[in-house]
């Protein structure tokens, strides 16, 4: 059985950081693109940044505005979003996405507030 846990989330004031991380367990090969999405209270998910197997990048960047960086360790199946800066509209939980196979897979979702 696949799974991506998820961890890192929490409670932070603004202009604070957060490292998100997701760790993809279970038998699950070629591991292409891996992202990171979110969804705030009465709104759609929606895409914050991906990362290729090649280590390319790719942000949302009317949401990440400089601020967020999206890594990922291959051999561990696993990436990280380093969020700095945050501000309350960054509220949201956040999910984590690997696409293997052409196959999608999603973790349950991370929840970030941002407040003082």
């Amino acid at each position: 059985q696949v799974q991506l846990v998820e961890s890192g989330g929490g409670l932070v004031q603004p202009g604070g950081s957060l490292i998100l991380s997701c760790v993809v367990s279970g038998s699950i090969f070629n591991i292409d693109n891996m992202g990171c999405y979110r969804q705030a209270p009465g709104k759609r998910r929606e895409w914050v940044a991906s990362i290729g197997r090649d280590l390319s990048t790719n942000y949302a960047d009317s949401i990440v505005k400089g601020r967020f960086s999206i890594s990922r360790d291959s051999e561990k199946g696993s990436v990280y979003l380093q969020m700095n800066s945050l501000e309350p509209e960054d509220k949201a939980v956040y999910y984590c996405k690997a696409v293997a196979n052409k196959q999608p897979y999603w973790g349950k979702g991370n929840q970030v507030t941002v407040s003082s």
